[in-house]
């Protein structure tokens, strides 16, 4: 046992599946936590089959392992009633639940939470579902394209209407999943935290509809506030100017300019010090009406000289700016290297594969890469042991084909 790592000691019984619910219970598993993922027989998560590319070790998809880290794999066929009778027993062994069963679904196998509750009132047990428990969609399965479109994030999200290829877009990665396994996590923890003080346990009811309307975050103020409606913007910030991308000599420069202050050092790293005096820029409300006239001085100068020339010159003055980096670039980066970011997907082999790794830096508690995402039934029969299953019990199961 890890005993300096925060969770030790924690068991988390895992039903989940797909992404929101193994972001969230990776995360456990990454601070110490003692995770045992329940998969089908034959066929397990359903991200294991979602690629190329897969892994040429284990078979396993690539989007499957960076969600799976820290767990421990265990088949169960729950739709047989010894199989459903087992995680039961498991359910009584651990701490944590998390399930992202459409609700209702569970209660057939006598596994809901108010059914695990009556039986073992310390339970934390965390609900993810698209919709939620409650509402006229509870019953809707729940997909994070379908929640960014439904939520309001996409109709913010691409080039502004007068702009070329102009149309809603999602986010690039499951944004409303990893906000919800985040949430998920906060809400465990706060309940385990309960459950110290108090003995009792509680269920948490998390849905990615709820978790994409509190993404919305300055959006959704904005327009409970004042009414008017945000828009799709492209790169461009709402409130802020110069908050965008912008075309130089060579690749594409973000100006993050978030104060007058900065807007005065950006004016003399460009040679254009006027800039700041200009009635039309002195204060943000100033740039904000006189956006386009701002864009075109600043595209006019940048094109004079490529990317890694202004930003030379920018870092130097202390102005906020990057270049748009791609997917390699941005995992090959010097900061990313220097804080520990990319490590081997598997700890016991650290020539092999890498996996981008858990970006929480505890000083007294690090997290510690223990475990790859494992194999679909890998540790069945031992991780049942450790959980206390009688040794007659589990060799009697295979025969009925409730484990693999």
């Amino acid at each position: 046992m890890d005993s300096d790592m925060c969770l030790q000691g924690l068991r988390v019984l895992d039903l989940s599946r797909v992404l929101a619910g193994p972001w969230c219970t990776q995360m456990l598993g990454d601070l110490g936590a003692d995770v045992l993922k329940v998969e089908r027989p034959g066929a397990g998560d359903d991200t294991r089959h979602w690629g190329p590319p897969f892994d040429a070790r284990s078979g396993d998809a690539a989007y499957y392992q960076c969600a799976n880290r820290n767990k421990r794999s265990v088949c169960v066929d729950f739709g047989h009633p010894s199989g459903a009778a087992l995680l039961q027993q498991l359910a009584m062994q651990c701490d944590v639940v998390v399930e992202n069963f459409k609700p209702g679904s569970l209660a057939r196998h006598d596994l809901a939470a108010e059914q695990l509750l009556e039986r073992q009132p310390r339970l934390v047990i965390c609900s993810i579902s698209g919709f939620g428990h409650s509402g006229p969609l509870r019953e809707r399965a729940g997909y994070d394209f379908v929640v960014q479109a439904m939520g309001g994030l996409m109709s913010v999200t691409g080039p502004a209407a007068d702009e070329a290829g102009s149309g809603p877009c999602k986010v690039g990665v499951a944004v409303a999943d990893l906000y919800t396994g985040m949430h998920a996590v906060v809400g465990i923890l706060a309940a385990l935290r309960h459950r110290d003080r108090t003995g009792k346990g509680q269920h948490l009811d998390l849905s990615l509809f709820d978790c994409q309307l509190s993404m919305l975050a300055n959006l959704g103020s904005q327009w409970l506030a004042g009414g008017a409606e945000p828009k799709r913007m492209g790169n461009a910030h709402p409130t802020i100017a110069p908050y965008e991308s912008l075309p130089t000599a060579e690749g594409d420069l973000v100006l993050a300019v978030g104060n007058d202050g900065q807007f005065q050092r950006l004016c003399d790293a460009l040679g254009h010090p006027e800039w700041a005096l200009d009635p039309r820029f002195k204060c943000n409300a100033d740039r904000l009406a006189n956006r386009s006239a701002l864009r075109l001085e600043l595209t006019a100068t940048l094109a004079s000289a490529p990317c890694a020339h202004w930003l030379t010159k920018l870092d130097a003055a202390g102005v906020p700016a990057a270049a748009v980096h791609s997917v390699p670039e941005a995992l090959n980066h010097a900061q990313a290297q220097a804080r520990g970011m990319l490590q081997p997907l598997d700890p016991t082999r650290p020539d092999g594969r890498l996996g981008v790794a858990s970006p929480l830096k505890l000083s007294a508690t690090p997290v510690r890469n223990r475990l790859p995402p494992p194999r679909l039934g890998e540790h069945t029969l031992t991780a049942l042991s450790d959980w206390g299953i009688p040794e007659q019990e589990i060799h009697r199961l295979p025969a009925l084909g409730v484990l693999t």
